[in-house]
């Protein structure tokens, strides 16, 4: 399906492949194709090839990736899978919501799901626009990933044949993962340099600051602005911002 093409489903750190080849048999049942893998346990596997059933063309395009940097380079709107509630408040929607707030984005869509022991870790949830919490029965909560990756899938699904998406303007496309990275690195860069950020707060300044341009989801020009600000800020502050090591490597 055309309107599903943008969508891309990340499993970061699988521990079991026969996972791996379920979350493909449930992607390609419901017409996504994009897999992508970070430092999977075991892959390629047998097992991951015999639980695709059918689905091996979607095992055979799949690309493995050693960071999630570079999983979610090209992405403009994460959305990750978390059943733990976070100190830092976060916006949650369930996969419904997610499907529709997926096929309304413009760019390329990641749909993030965690490894099967402790899900998506803090580094990971912080690369999140938004989270999905599935409202399993609180008896007994307990979602196979495989599963999880159906339910999320079969939204997207629903959604999509429901009514045409809504593309944004492209003229108003959201920065990619890969460039906000590098603007959050600077911008912590630049805190510390201005004394604004102390040891001890840092962390939860930087996250809830992380937050804030995540959900306003700045475009190219927009971000080239704050790019600018920061620079004005340090040489009115009197530091050589060359002097500065950065954090990631990419594109400013």
């Amino acid at each position: 399906m055309e309107s599903l093409a943008h969508i891309r489903i990340v499993l970061d750190r699988t521990s079991h492949p026969g996972n791996i080849g379920s979350a493909a048999r449930a992607m390609k049942v419901m017409g996504l194709f994009d897999l992508r893998l970070v430092r999977p346990g075991r892959f390629p596997d047998a097992e991951a090839t015999a639980l695709a059933s059918s689905a091996d063309d979607v095992l055979d395009a799949a690309t493995v990736h050693d960071t999630l940097d570079d999983a979610l380079a090209d992405c403009t709107l994460v959305i990750g899978t978390s059943a733990r509630r976070r100190s830092i408040e976060q916006e949650m929607t369930d996969a419904r919501g997610a499907a529709k707030k997926a096929l309304e984005a413009g760019g390329s869509v990641a749909m993030l799901f965690g490894c099967e022991r402790s899900g998506l870790d803090n580094p990971a949830l912080d690369r999140c626009h938004a989270l999905i919490r599935i409202p399993t029965d609180p008896e007994y909560g307990s979602l196979n990933l495989a599963q999880a990756v159906q339910v999320v899938c079969y939204e997207l699904r629903m959604t999509a044949l429901a009514s045409a998406p809504v593309i944004e303007s492209q003229a108003r496309l959201p920065a990619s993962d890969r460039r906000m990275g590098v603007f959050f690195s600077r911008l912590e860069r630049t805190l510390q340099a201005i004394r604004f950020s102390t040891p001890g707060q840092d962390e939860t300044l930087h996250r809830r600051l992380r937050r804030l341009f995540l959900r306003a989801r700045p475009d190219d020009d927009e971000l080239n602005m704050l790019n600018g600000i920061l620079s004005r800020t340090l040489k009115t502050a009197g530091i050589d911002e060359r002097k500065q090591t950065p954090e990631r490597n990419g594109d400013g």
